[in-house]
């Protein structure tokens, strides 16, 4: 997350200079997908782990050692925190903020900045495209994890 926000910072540090160079904008998409899509995906694997670990695992330990439900309990307790899914919707709001708000804010200011070439604008529009399914896979991953954690709520 910290190399996300360092890299952020500098692609818009480049594309505030008053340079009269708006299609600069188009750079923070690319930079916001390839960082987002990136953590997006090694936080599903750390999910898999952990699903893995308490599915399979830890039952598997269980009955080898002839033990109930006390193989990898640190696994699930912290599942049951109280305030776990507002700090599950809290991660998803920041997930978004960081990778896709930034991502369609350079892509409408580099539309209302005028001057914009037939390419460039054909390449802003795939963006915002590539951006609006990001989102949305990231939001229904989201989804999906709290449905599987509360049916019922969900």
């Amino acid at each position: 997350m910290y190399a996300a926000l360092a890299a952020l910072a500098a692609t818009l540090a480049l594309v505030i200079q008053p340079a009269g160079r708006p299609y600069l904008l188009l750079l923070l998409p690319l930079v916001c997908i390839t960082l987002g899509w990136t953590y997006f995906s090694n936080d599903q694997k750390i999910s898999a782990i952990g699903k893995y670990l308490r599915r399979h695992l830890a039952p598997a330990l269980g009955t080898s050692d002839g033990r109930a439900g006390g193989s990898l309990a640190w696994e699930s307790v912290h599942r049951c925190d109280p305030l776990r899914r507002l700090d599950k919707f809290t991660q998803l709001a920041v997930d978004l903020l960081m990778f896709v708000v930034p991502s369609l804010l350079s892509t409408v200011l580099y539309w209302a900045a005028g001057d914009l070439r037939a390419d460039l604008f054909t390449l802003s529009i795939i963006e915002a495209l590539v951006t609006l399914g990001f989102a949305a896979r990231v939001v229904a991953a989201a989804y999906a994890l709290a449905r599987e954690q509360d049916p019922s709520r969900a």
